[in-house]
């Protein structure tokens, strides 16, 4: 399928890339998406394996998915995210294509070919959507960035080697180093 325009796409557009082709609408301008590298795809997948296990030892409700996970942030036809993962606590958020409105807590790992992405546009749109925490981590430079929304504080940056606290679990902290160690 031949895309010409820069904006004005619909999710139709993105449900009519073809097979294995991944990109996310923002506003209604497609962005395509590299494949993932190892590293980037074990970190999400620790990630997605910690936090369930909290929430399971918790008896909590919330649900953590795995890219790819369509979230539909507004209630429109122009916005379609797949974040590296994405954790639910509403449940009436949750239909059978994916989450409608905002996730709770968002992790984004960064890719080496455009960065700049999730630290401005996506983070942006998170934040006015309503997500409550936003995390985005960098394998290239080893640091998370960490974003409250929901308490407005300030962004904090850590290393992989730091105890991070999740904003929306007190009790929860996150040692990047030790989940991807070797």
């Amino acid at each position: 399928m031949e895309l010409r325009q820069e904006s004005g796409y619909t999710i139709e557009d993105i449900y009519a890339l073809p097979e294995g082709q991944r990109a996310e609408l923002i506003d209604g301008k497609i962005y395509y998406m590299d494949s993932p590298r190892r590293m980037h795809q074990e970190i999400v997948s620790q990630f997605t394996k910690i936090i369930g296990q909290y929430i399971d030892s918790h008896g909590g409700s919330c649900k953590v998915y795995p890219a790819p996970f369509a979230v539909f942030l507004d209630a429109d036809e122009k916005n379609y995210v797949e974040p590296d993962v994405s954790v639910i606590c509403n449940r009436n958020k949750l239909d059978e294509y994916g989450c409608n409105g905002a996730p709770d807590w968002i992790i984004e790992v960064t890719s080496p070919s455009d960065p700049q992405r999730d630290y401005g546009i996506k983070l942006f749109k998170y934040r006015t959507a309503g997500v409550r925490e936003c995390w985005i981590v960098n394998p290239q430079k080893k640091t998370v960035m960490v974003y409250d929304f929901e308490q407005e504080r300030h962004s904090n940056q850590y290393n992989f080697e730091d105890d991070i606290p999740v904003c929306i679990y007190g009790d929860l902290t996150i040692n990047v180093e030790r989940l991807v160690s070797p």
